[in-house]
C-alpha cells in the first residue's frame, strides 16, 4: 500500500491521503476519529452529537490526546441549531484543524476561524452557493452530490464536480457515492481534491452505534436506500427497512402545509429536526419495531464489519489496481 496520494486536500491538513471520515449524526465519535487519524486520514464529527459544552470539550481533548494529526467538527449554522454560537466558541478556543458548515451561511464562522488558522470547509449543492461562501472566505468547498448519505444534493457528481472546478478557484472536495478507491480515483480526475466519505465507516468496531444498525449497512444495499422528508423536513436519505415503508417518506399533508406557512414555518422545522433526530437517536442505539437508519448508497460495497484501518487501507489498494 502506497504511503501517500498528494492532493490540495492532504497538503492543506498534512495527512496521507484525501479522505475525511464525514460527520454523522450520532455516528461519529472520539474512537473512529482517532483510527482514522492514525490510519493517515481524517475525521470530523458533528458538535451535535455532544448534549452538552463540557461533553463537547472533553471529546476534543481526548481526540488530541490520543491521535497527532487534523480532525474537524461539523457545525449546522442555522437558526435550527440554537447552541451554535456556544459550539463555534469551544472549536475555536480548542484550535479544531477545521470546520464543516452545513444549512446556512458560514460567515460567523469564517470571521471567527480566520485569526486563528482554522480551516472552514462549507457543504454546497450548486454553483451559486458554491461562490457565495468563497467569496465570504471559505477553505473549500464539500460538493454534496445526489448519492449523498443524509443530506444528499440535486446532481451527480459527474456534473457538480467540473462545474465548481470551472468556477472557484478555492478546492473541491466530493461527498456521496464513495465506497471504492476506484470512485476516489474517478472524482480525483474529474478535478476533485479529496472526498468526503461516511456510511461505509458506520460498519466499523469503532462505532459506538447498535450492533443490528452495523449489520444492516451490511445486510442492505443502494437500491434499499430511500429519500424520506420526516426526519428533519428536508430530504434525508435512510435505509427502506419495514418501518419506514408502512410510515413512508413524505410529509403528511399537514406536516406540509404548516412548513409553508411564514410565521409558523422556522419552529415546525425546529420541531420536526427534534423529533426526527429522537428517532434515529433511538434507531442508531437499539433495534427496535420503529427503526430509522440514516445511511447512503455506498453501503452497496460494505461486506462485513471492520476496524476502520482495514477499510482505509483496503481503500487504498482499491485505488491502486
Amino acid at each position: 500500500m502506497r504511503e501517500k496520494i498528494e492532493t490540495e486536500l492532504t497538503k492543506m491538513l498534512g495527512i496521507n491521503y484525501p479522505i475525511i471520515m464525514a460527520p454523522m449524526f450520532l455516528v461519529s465519535n472520539v474512537d473512529m476519529t482517532v483510527a482514522a487519524i492514525k490510519a493517515g486520514i481524517t475525521g470530523a464529527i458533528p458538535a451535535l452529537n455532544y448534549r452538552t459544552d463540557q461533553e463537547l470539550r472533553a471529546a476534543l481533548a481526548e481526540i488530541r490526546a490520543n491521535a497527532n494529526g487534523p480532525f474537524g467538527i461539523n457545525l449546522i449554522v442555522n437558526k435550527s441549531n440554537i447552541r451554535m454560537a456556544e459550539q463555534l466558541k469551544t472549536c475555536v478556543e480548542m484550535e479544531v484543524d477545521y470546520i464543516i458548515t452545513s444549512l446556512g451561511s458560514p460567515q460567523k464562522v469564517i470571521e471567527a476561524c480566520k485569526p486563528k488558522g482554522i480551516k472552514v470547509f462549507c457543504d454546497v449543492v450548486d454553483v451559486k452557493y458554491a461562490l457565495k461562501v468563497q467569496e465570504l472566505g471559505a477553505d473549500a468547498v464539500i460538493a454534496v452530490n445526489s448519492e449523498a448519505g443524509g443530506h444528499a444534493g440535486p446532481m451527480s457528481y459527474k456534473e457538480l464536480i467540473p462545474l465548481l472546478k470551472e468556477k472557484c478557484s478555492i478546492p473541491i472536495i466530493s461527498a456521496g457515492g464513495v465506497g471504492r478507491g476506484k470512485q476516489m480515483k474517478e472524482m480525483l480526475a474529474l478535478g476533485a481534491a479529496g472526498i468526503s466519505m461516511g456510511s461505509p465507516f458506520i460498519a466499523t468496531d469503532e462505532a459506538g452505534v447498535s450492533q443490528e444498525y452495523k449489520q444492516a449497512i451490511v445486510d442492505y444495499g443502494a437500491k434499499d436506500i430511500v429519500m424520506t422528508t420526516k426526519l428533519s423536513g428536508t430530504p434525508c436519505t435512510v435505509i427502506n427497512t419495514p418501518y419506514v415503508q408502512e410510515i413512508g417518506t413524505e410529509q403528511t399533508w399537514l406536516e406540509s402545509l404548516l412548513s409553508r406557512n411564514k410565521t409558523l414555518k422556522k419552529y415546525v422545522k425546529m420541531l420536526t429536526f427534534y423529533k426526527g433526530m429522537k428517532s434515529l437517536e433511538k434507531a442508531a442505539f437499539g433495534a427496535t419495531y420503529k427503526t430509522l437508519w440514516c445511511a447512503g448508497p455506498s453501503i452497496e460495497y460494505v461486506k462485513s464489519i471492520q476496524p476502520v484501518e482495514k477499510i482505509v487501507k483496503e481503500f487504498i489498494e482499491d485505488f491502486d489496481r
